[in-house]
């Protein structure tokens, strides 16, 4: 991979290429998400939203944004019927958030579509390798 220009060459190798790294996917997450009208921070929702039915608070905490902008994304959302608002199971004055029909096909088409592009990116890795980046940037991510 050449070095992206546009980034300072702070000397570490280690950064640089995680950083482009984390364009290439980035890239590859908005050309997925813009075959379907999708914004990055909706791609992001969706994938939360695939695997749990969260609170506006524990949305607003895995995207790291404020509840009101987290409002304002899940009534989108809700426009476009990928989402809808359930009574929250624990307290009658809030709600939950999960898919609807179609998220859940827009995630499996999307989700597939991102599958196909990152191991086509990681085409040139062995096995091997695939289950050593998969290892290490395991770690990274939950080192906590």
């Amino acid at each position: 991979m050449q070095h992206d220009p546009s980034i300072p060459d702070t000397g570490s190798p280690l950064v640089d290429h995680l950083v482009q790294l984390t364009y290439l996917i980035q890239t590859i997450l908005l050309e997925a998400g813009a075959e379907h009208e999708l914004s990055f921070i909706q791609i992001r929702l969706l994938g939360i939203l695939r695997d749990r039915e969260p609170g506006m608070q524990e949305l607003a905490h895995h995207l790291n944004l404020d509840k009101s902008s987290v409002t304002g994304l899940i009534n989108r959302a809700e426009r476009r019927d990928m989402v809808e608002r359930v009574p929250s199971p624990t307290d009658r004055r809030s709600f939950s958030v999960r898919l609807t029909d179609k998220g859940k096909d827009i995630v499996r088409t999307v989700g597939d579509e991102i599958e196909r592009r990152i191991h086509n990116a990681a085409r040139n890795l062995t096995e091997a390798e695939r289950v050593q980046l998969t290892t290490l940037s395991a770690k990274m991510l939950y080192r906590d």
